[in-house]
């Protein structure tokens, strides 16, 4: 069984303000794109949904079940969150090593809950360097993005 292959962006303008992410899912020669987006949001809630929404894909494909998972994501805050820092915030009650509340803690369960169920493995990519599908998956975020601007 082949990987399945995923790219995930998201953003936003003014932070907060209005945001998308996108994704492209890759698998069995087919390149699936989806997008999403919030009128009032900020750039790491939206990075965090597109992972969301691409290991949703695959968790709700049953084509997909027991296959491994490459995510290509160009957030290291989502990379390092995902496979460092989500052990220690959970030991500590979900508090960082300041002992803050963790931002976006429901959506940072919902990921782990995600990434727990699949086999990923997590690639981080340079952003705005012209990899192909990194590159559509801005594109899809910014005409999410314009859909709430004036």
């Amino acid at each position: 069984m082949d990987e399945i292959i995923i790219y995930t962006d998201g953003g936003c303008s003014g932070n907060p303000g209005p945001g998308g992410w996108g994704i492209v899912v890759i698998a069995d020669g087919i390149a699936k794109q989806l997008s999403g987006g919030d009128p009032q949001t900020t750039n790491n809630r939206m990075e965090l949904s597109a992972a969301i929404a691409a290991l949703s894909v695959v968790k709700n494909t049953p084509a997909f079940a027991g296959r491994k998972v490459i995510v290509n994501i160009d957030s290291q805050y989502v990379k390092n969150g995902i496979t460092v820092w989500i052990n220690g915030w959970k030991a500590k009650g979900w508090k960082t090593a300041d002992k803050k509340p963790v931002k976006n803690q429901e959506l940072w369960i919902q990921l782990d809950e995600l990434n727990s169920m699949l086999d990923v493995e997590w690639k981080w990519v340079k952003g705005h360097a012209g990899v192909e599908y990194n590159e559509i998956c801005d594109q899809l975020c910014k005409k999410e993005m314009d859909k709430f601007k004036k």
